[in-house]
């Protein structure tokens, strides 16, 4: 399964309302480390389908949930539980650094 493409309009019911944890990949288009962070977000997606839900928001495309969630740096990794957030991570990560924290 592809990365939910997360919006304003869906954000609630995608994020808040996950009965799994939800992973969100803040990024945009011109970001280099964003686009090198694109196929690990690709490939958790498709290693946690069923488990947890992985989201990518573009912050061109909706400065309102970056701005509600503080996002300054991209690439910017959250992820929420229960519909609270329960971690971040800025910059260029691992693999290994974002499976640990969705566990």
């Amino acid at each position: 399964m592809a990365a939910i493409k997360i919006t304003n309009d869906n954000f609630e019911a995608e994020v808040l309302r996950s009965d799994v944890p939800v992973l969100v990949d803040f990024w945009a288009p011109w970001c280099g480390p964003c686009q090198m962070l694109a196929p690990v977000i690709a490939q958790l997606a498709e290693d946690y389908e069923g488990t947890a839900k992985v989201g990518k928001i573009n912050v061109d495309e909706e400065p309102q949930l970056a701005a509600r969630f503080g996002i300054v740096s991209i690439p910017t990794v959250k992820v929420f539980r229960g519909g609270t957030l329960s971690g971040s991570l800025v910059g260029l990560r691992s693999k290994t650094e974002l499976e640990a924290l969705l566990h």
